[in-house]
């Protein structure tokens, strides 16, 4: 590893503009951030000056919205193709070159970020032991403090060795402060099991950070926004064990469903009456509320479970996603694939069959109609589940006063416009409408969401139903998201979900566009050892001519090979370290 990928100066701040400072992120809970010039010793010398090093870590939570040279991981999916040409997934991932420039970011800058979050966790983590107590702190608010900090610092290591696991497997462990001079990780060069690294690395450090951290209470506090709680702990514990459960990883992990099954019981038991789904006037409103309003108080937002808090933004940070015919860049446009999935209103399937993807079964690019469900392509968003309407801009659509025009030539679709949607759709999830008011002069806050309950539903019927098979409780846990968004049959009612196998298609497609653009499809299909069916099948888009007649048609064609399973490590690393690279790179 180079140098100065694990070295982080012992600056309270990072010089990236992208990243939020810790007094946006917290509010008053910092009253000011120290030079950049301190030294280590200065920190760690120095109780508050120490705990605003710590907070500054939170800025390695990284938010998914444009991330990969103004493209999302999400537009590397089934799900979305980036418009623009530069995109940096459109020239790596979509093509196959896991080498490329433009997704360096996400392939291979990847490593380096997180690696340096870890070397500010290990510092923490090490030292606050000799950190001298702040005098104006009483001793047991001191300890507690230190308890706090040092939770909080276990969780975050692993929640970045989480996020390297997802992208380059099991890759050394380090838990020591590694001398920024020295030779960094030649000493790490062999590679744990997933076992080793998940079960009784990350697993382990979850479960016994959590009694540290502090209570639901104190975290959602308005003065501490942001900060790492027990729940937060429970519901990533939760993810980890369904992932593990899952067929990619459950053999060499020793994970059961059954166990799976019963992490997420245990979170539901112990903080289930802290969150709920959002709810509201209609659908739209409160699925956008879901993904936009802050969970600063108990009662603003009480989905949103784990998240990075990021500050107030305007038109120049959702330009790259919007409409042309806004002014915007196109950016995230979301698939003809995707919208396919969405059922009807009523409950039903607009198509005979789901994969194990989660898609309808196609016959090129068209899905075989369930003609009893009244669905029809020439008016394919009438009547569909509310959460195509709440996440999608489609032809018709109603946006910020004005209406969606795709049509060769017209508002959105304009000749010679490079930026112009290739799909014939463009994003709505994410983007706030208020910021487009009064010609773009609008600000919004806009939260990266990690986890939320509905994620924690999900996560509990998927691994119900590999247990037990349909059942009430899968029943009842899916009827709570879909009736959220409008659905009114219930699931119980369709003849079409008899089998666990069935279940299990439908489960995959109802987390597919629940969580939809929320950085879950890349990995989902991969733990489902599914992701060569769906990250290679091509993206399929849509045609609106000037009579309105809809035409379906290939938008891009994808490559997707065994190997991509997980990116390549980066070269650097792996020439100077000599550490294996995966298969096949």
């Amino acid at each position: 590893m180079k140098k100065t990928l694990l070295y982080s100066i012992f600056a309270l701040s990072i010089a990236s503009a992208t990243l939020t400072s810790c007094e946006d992120m917290f509010g008053d809970f910092l009253d000011k951030q120290p030079s950049n010039e301190l030294t280590g010793e200065e920190v760690f010398s120095d109780w508050n000056l120490m705990q605003q090093f710590h907070i500054d870590t939170y800025n390695f939570l990284r938010h998914g919205a444009g991330r990969i040279n103004s493209s999302w991981l999400d537009a590397a999916t089934d799900l979305a193709e980036n418009s623009s040409a530069n995109g940096g997934v459109r020239t790596t991932f979509n093509i196959g070159n896991y080498y490329g420039g433009g997704g360096a970011s996400e392939l291979s800058g990847t490593w380096e970020h997180y690696y340096r979050g870890i070397r500010k966790c290990n510092m923490i983590i090490a030292r606050i032991e000799s950190v001298p107590k702040n005098p104006d702190l009483t001793e047991e608010t001191y300890l507690v403090h230190k308890a706090n900090i040092t939770s909080e610092a276990r969780f975050l290591r692993a929640w970045f060795y989480w996020e390297l696991f997802l992208r380059y497997g099991p890759i050394p462990i380090v838990t020591e402060v590694l001398d920024p001079n020295g030779d960094l990780l030649s000493n790490y060069t062999e590679r744990p099991s997933i076992k080793e690294y998940v079960v009784d690395f990350i697993l382990k450090e979850l479960n016994e950070c959590e009694a540290g951290l502090m209570s639901y209470a104190e975290a959602t506090d308005v003065s501490l926004a942001g900060r790492i709680g027990q729940p937060m702990a429970s519901a990533l514990y939760s993810r980890i064990m369904l992932y593990m459960a899952s067929p990619r990883f459950s053999s060499e992990a020793g994970i059961t469903w059954q166990q799976a099954a019963d992490a997420t019981k245990k979170f539901i038991d112990a903080h289930g009456s802290n969150y709920e789904l959002m709810q509201g006037t209609n659908s739209k409103s409160a699925l956008t509320n879901a993904w936009l309003v802050e969970p600063y108080d108990k009662s603003a937002n009480k989905e949103i479970i784990f998240y990075r808090n990021d500050g107030t933004i305007s038109w120049g940070s959702i330009a790259n996603d919007t409409p042309v015919g806004e002014g915007g860049n196109g950016g995230l446009c979301p698939s003809q694939n995707l919208i396919d999935m969405y059922d009807m209103i009523d409950g039903s399937s607009p198509f005979q069959g789901y994969d194990a993807t989660g898609a309808p079964i196609y016959n090129g690019v068209n899905p075989t109609v369930n003609t009893t469900s009244g669905y029809s392509d020439a008016n394919m968003w009438a009547n569909r589940d509310g959460r195509l309407a709440a996440s999608i801009l489609h032809h018709g659509t109603t946006w910020n006063n004005s209406v969606i025009n795709v049509i060769k030539g017209q508002r959105d679709n304009p000749v010679g416009n490079a930026n112009a949607t290739p799909t014939g759709y463009y994003v709505r999830k994410y983007i706030p409408e208020t910021i487009l008011s009064a010609n773009h002069t609008g600000s919004s806050r806009r939260l990266w969401t990690i986890i939320r309950y509905a994620e924690i539903l999900l996560n509990y019927a998927e691994a119900l139903n590999e247990v037990q098979g349909p059942c009430e409780e899968v029943y009842g846990l899916l009827d709570q998201i879909r009736h959220r968004a409008g659905i009114t049959g219930n699931v119980a009612d369709r003849t079409d979900l008899n089998t666990k196998e069935s279940m299990r298609n439908f489960i995959h497609k109802e987390r597919t566009i629940e969580l939809a653009f929320e950085e879950h499809r890349a990995w989902d299909v991969r733990r489902w050892n599914v992701a060569e069916e769906a990250l290679g099948r091509d993206i399929i888009g849509i045609d609106v001519a000037a009579n309105g007649t809809i035409t379906r048609k290939v938008a891009q064609n994808r490559v997707f090979q065994k190997k991509m399973y997980l990116y390549p490590i980066p070269e650097g690393e792996y020439w100077k370290t000599g550490i294996e690279n995966n298969p096949e790179w």
